[in-house]
């Protein structure tokens, strides 16, 4: 019964937050000074082509029952039709969506890669130059913004020192050459046997993935060293030291062990961060993703494009949030 009781309750916290979502979208939708009608009509349409869009809108009914029929909408998966593709936005999201599955998922594989060992080594340096040095580059990699970033290092290691390639997903001379299965185009290259292709868009994801995976080093790193720290003055490591067994084995086998489950979650909230974040990192690298989907809607003011993609990444940020709090739970005992 208290198992029934937790998922019961689950479910009514994800369904509130769910609708919250919603409503924060479509309240953002009538607030900004972008009228949706002429974003259609253009700004030569006559007051008679005008009022007939609004009818048709329902944008002259009350703001309750807009939101109404935008829920109803919502619920049958239709999110309105983009004016910038004259297709409908769900078709759009889910056609532009792996791109941005498959740069977030290289960042947080860095993130992991590269935070946890930070982290440890800050904390088993603490006090020392190790564990400065990597607390500094911490905050250098929250403060600096990631579009500056970006451009800095696409001068750099694009345009002076050609190690990486240029923005896209692949080359010019391949875009088109592999047929969308999953929509991860190097998953699809080795699927349709181009090696080549998967290779050069392995080499696109360099750049974009460092950078946006840069900030969740950070915070991987900055919260390893918080639970490395609380682990290091427990008993059972002193014990384990008195016994005679290598800092290596304390410390990685023991201390980082029993960190493992409060890890999966933070790595699981980076992972949603660096969906949310890769708005701007697809903008910078030209990256054909849902970040740039959204960006070009928004400047073309294709509302129904950009709240469908808005509703669409924080709808992905709340299952991971509950996929982790699913994993804490199965994880560890004591959270049940």
């Amino acid at each position: 019964m208290p198992t029934l009781k937790r998922g019961l309750t689950l479910l009514v916290t994800v369904a509130v937050t769910l609708l919250g979502l919603l409503l924060v979208t479509f309240l953002i939708g009538r607030v900004v000074p972008i009228d949706p009608v002429l974003s259609v009509l253009g700004d030569r349409a006559n007051a008679e082509s005008v009022a007939r869009m609004r009818t048709q809108l329902g944008l002259d009914l009350p703001l309750w029952r807009q939101f109404l029929l935008y829920l109803g909408d919502v619920v049958q998966g239709d999110l309105g039709t983009s004016v910038l593709t004259s297709r409908p936005v769900l078709e759009d999201v889910l056609r532009v969506f792996p791109a941005t599955l498959e740069l977030a998922t290289v960042a947080a594989i860095v993130g992991a890669v590269l935070g946890i060992p930070a982290g440890v080594s800050a904390a088993t340096n603490r006090g020392r130059w190790p564990d400065h040095a990597i607390r500094l580059l911490g905050l250098i990699g929250h403060s600096v913004p990631i579009f500056w970033l970006g451009l800095m290092a696409l001068l750099l290691f694009y345009a002076r020192l050609d190690w990486v390639p240029g923005p896209g997903r692949v080359d010019v001379f391949y875009e088109g050459m592999v047929d969308p299965v999953t929509g991860l185009i190097t998953v699809d290259a080795l699927l349709a046997g181009e090696t080549d292709i998967f290779w050069n868009a392995l080499h696109h994801l360099v750049l974009p993935s460092a950078i946006l995976g840069l900030h969740s080093v950070a915070y991987i790193a900055r919260m390893t060293r918080g639970f490395m720290l609380d682990q290091l003055r427990q008993e059972y490591i002193t014990t384990a030291r008195v016994k005679g067994l290598s800092e290596t084995r304390v410390v990685w086998g023991h201390a980082l062990r029993n960190i493992t489950v409060p890890l999966i979650t933070v790595i699981a909230l980076s992972y949603a961060s660096l969906l949310e974040g890769s708005v701007l990192t697809e903008t910078v690298f030209a990256w054909p993703g849902l970040g740039l989907y959204i960006t070009n809607s928004l400047l073309s003011a294709d509302m129904n494009a950009v709240l469908g993609g808005t509703l669409v990444v924080g709808a992905v940020f709340i299952a991971l949030n509950l996929l982790s709090d699913l994993l804490y739970r199965l994880l560890d005992p004591r959270a049940r």
